[in-house]
């Protein structure tokens, strides 16, 4: 027992020597007080971990701004696209209504309709160009919805009959 208590006194003894030589050495200076001060000192510890802390939040913080921007930026430029596919698909279906001898009323309410979305769209891409995305992908997805409608009320329109020879 006494051989085993002298060997783990042998191996624990040099390592405090070193500890307490690396602590304080004969010859300190200033920079070599302050840093071991600030390596010993729990607030100055804490403060710098609570300091790394936030600078990691912050930049997540940015990095997912970035992110819900550009897909706020892609939404945006989906949105408009398909409004002005519905705006050119309800052109293309007043021209052939107008061809096909649609009733005058229908038309007009058609074109009026389309003439304001078109607006609405342009309203849309503005608002991408400042950079508000969301209002315009809201701007846009209104326009949509309403030349859908129109459409769908041009399409439901009766077709007057043609006239019957005797």
């Amino acid at each position: 027992m006494r051989h085993v208590l002298l060997t783990a006194g042998l191996i624990v003894c040099p390592a405090l020597t070193s500890a307490q030589q690396r602590s304080a050495p004969a010859a300190l200076t200033l920079a070599d007080a302050i840093a071991i001060a600030r390596e010993h000192n729990p607030a100055y510890r804490q403060a710098l971990n609570n300091a790394l802390d936030a600078r990691e939040r912050a930049q997540n913080a940015a990095k997912e701004t970035v992110n819900k921007k550009a897909t706020a930026r892609a939404d945006a430029d989906k949105a408009i696209a398909e409004a002005a596919a519905a705006l050119a698909d309800a052109h293309g279906k007043i021209k052939s209504a107008e061809a096909g001898r649609a009733a005058p009323k229908t038309t007009a309410a058609a074109s009026r309709a389309v003439g304001q979305d078109e607006t609405r769209l342009q309203d849309a891409r503005t608002a991408f160009d400042r950079g508000d995305y969301l209002a315009a992908i809201d701007k846009a997805h209104a326009a949509a919805a309403d030349l859908r409608a129109a459409v769908h009320d041009l399409e439901a329109a009766p077709v007057p009959a043609g006239r019957r020879r005797r």
